[in-house]
């Protein structure tokens, strides 16, 4: 669904308060029959103007003019100079305005502290919404761009992925080692970066937890034989059975990246330290921390992206974060691998 424009949102905001032409009014009801983003948009804004129909109105006081040149002949010179020029009396109240009482002057306030933190509590979730749409869609806008460079790729060297020297067992979790032993699952799609066919920015998801500012400038990518660390991955890999080829997974419709696996979580950040944990009931079940929990991205070896609610995509009833025969309590030491092409399993 295509992001509403400001145009659309400034519409949406003058037709809450009645400020659009009929021609307006009818292109805005057309938006919101068709665009989910603008119905949200504008039960926001009802919510938020809600309060004002409650506020009553206080008619002018009839005898407000007696009151004035009242105060205006209590202004005026000495007796016996007769009557005095409005204008002048007008002049000598300027210092003397008309009070209104305490009590009214601090209810309109606590009245309009109220308006603005009710606008608060409904904007600011429904503006998070809204951004949280946006990453997603960027997300999976970034998935479609990483495999045009692996169809790229493919296409230049007869048929085949990156050839990563991948002994079943090998760990699949040190992301970030530079040395000569490929101990990282990510190392496949690094190649990619190097030889120019996917920009390392894609790795980057916009839906990332910590919500840094995250850029590869400085970075000399062909010193590097692996992203620089886990940091600059926000995505994990499908892990391939020992026995598959290349060619026969392009054909299949199954899952080749995703937002990164949850058990992201418990690995250490020293790729020298020994990985070993147990699997709990949250490792089984929680999906990625990439788009606050409600869901992942995953790209299909057909190209195609979905975003899964749960961490099973409408093609397979598999777990893609975790192994078949897994469950809570068993232990984790950063070389699994599947002993089938029907085994998805994405890491780190």
């Amino acid at each position: 669904m295509t992001p509403l424009s400001d145009r659309q949102k400034q519409l949406l905001f003058d037709y809450s308060l009645g400020l659009t032409t009929e021609r307006e009014n009818e292109e805005v009801e057309a938006l919101i029959a068709a665009n989910e983003d603008a119905v949200e948009l504008y039960q926001s804004i009802q919510l938020i103007l809600a309060p004002l129909d409650a506020l009553e109105l206080e008619p002018c006081p009839d005898d407000l003019t007696e009151r004035l040149f009242s105060r205006m002949s209590e202004a005026k010179s000495p007796a016996g100079r007769g009557s005095v020029d409005p204008l002048l009396a007008a002049e000598r109240l300027e210092g003397h305005p008309i009070r209104v009482p305490l009590w009214r002057n601090w209810t309109e306030v606590l009245a309009a502290a109220a308006a603005v933190i009710l606008f608060i509590s409904v904007a600011f979730p429904a503006i998070g919404h809204m951004r949280g749409r946006s990453w997603q869609t960027q997300c999976g806008s970034q998935l479609a761009d990483v495999y045009g460079g692996i169809r790229g790729y493919v296409s230049d060297h007869d048929g085949f992925l990156p050839a990563m020297a991948v002994t079943p067992g090998a760990p699949w979790w040190k992301v970030g080692y530079q040395g000569q032993e490929n101990h990282s699952n990510t190392r496949q799609v690094w190649e990619l970066v190097r030889q120019g066919y996917v920009d390392a920015s894609h790795f980057l998801c916009p839906g990332r937890p910590d919500g840094r500012k995250l850029s590869f400038d400085g970075f000399n990518i062909q010193s590097f034989t692996d992203f620089p660390s886990r940091t600059y991955i926000q995505y994990s890999i499908r892990i391939p059975c020992p026995t598959s080829n290349d060619r026969d997974l392009m054909m299949q419709k199954r899952v080749l990246l995703a937002d990164r696996n949850p058990l992201t979580e418990e690995l250490p950040s020293d790729p020298s330290a020994l990985l070993s944990f147990q699997l709990c009931e949250k490792m089984m079940t929680s999906n990625s921390r990439n788009h606050g929990g409600r869901g992942q991205n995953a790209l299909l070896y057909d190209g195609s992206v979905e975003f899964a609610r749960t961490r099973r995509t409408s093609i397979s009833d598999d777990d893609i974060y975790i192994l078949r025969g897994m469950s809570t309590g068993t232990e984790i030491r950063g070389c699994e691998f599947p002993d089938s092409d029907m085994d998805i399993f994405l890491a780190p």
